[in-house]
């Protein structure tokens, strides 16, 4: 019998197809209250008029139709996600139409070097099975200056209880350790704010030496 990850187990990228390809269809009907927390997220991250901006396993592109807005029609917009049916149901709720819709894994991005001025990411970290991997490609297709944003909305402590679960300090997201991977991946953190209503890091890409 398949294992059935559980809740806040790092995902394989097998079991990650697999976990969110049954639960694309009705994603967004499950966490209709969302919205408003990815537009606040999206406003602090400060993408421009123009910006080239990569929302990274974007999944259902939730968050996509707010980067729009943000970069206007002359900014590049791209959503990229591993698992095809979340895709799928960003297609059908018109989304590939405000954005480039990519299949493809953050640890081996099919982006050239310096592309992006502002990455997204929401729901990443705590799913990539090795997330200094992850990060350090972000940030090699990311410009010198550019803006990481790491995102969910719900908190770290609000999402353990209702899953169950105990906080750790090497939970990934926790601030000691996301402080850690992302200064050794080539990023500046410069806020973490892991509030009762979300989780959010933004960092700044340091230059290339």
């Amino acid at each position: 019998m398949r294992h059935r990850p559980r809740r806040g187990d790092r995902l394989t990228g097998s079991d990650t197809q697999t976990f969110f390809g049954s639960r694309a269809a009705a994603w967004e009907e499950r966490f209709p209250d969302d919205g408003p927390r990815f537009e606040r997220a999206v406003a602090e991250l400060g993408v421009r008029t123009g910006d080239a901006v990569l929302d990274a396993a974007c999944g259902t592109g939730r968050a996509l139709p707010v980067l729009r807005a943000a970069t206007g029609p002359a900014g590049l917009l791209v959503g990229l996600d591993l698992t095809a049916e979340m895709l799928a149901e960003a297609r059908r709720r018109g989304r590939g139409e405000l954005a480039h819709l990519v299949r493809g894994d953050v640890t081996g991005l099919p982006f050239a070097a310096g592309s992006f001025d502002v990455l997204f990411a929401s729901g990443l970290v705590s799913h990539l099975p090795d997330p200094e991997a992850g990060l350090r490609e972000l940030a090699r297709v990311a410009a010198d200056g550019a803006r990481l944003g790491l995102f969910h909305p719900v908190g770290r402590a609000a999402l353990a209880r209702r899953h169950g679960r105990e906080l750790t300090r090497d939970d990934v997201r926790s601030e000691p350790r996301i402080r850690e991977l992302l200064a050794g991946t080539g990023w500046r953190v410069t806020e973490v704010d892991d509030a009762e209503d979300r989780w959010l890091v933004v960092a700044v890409r340091r230059e290339r030496t």
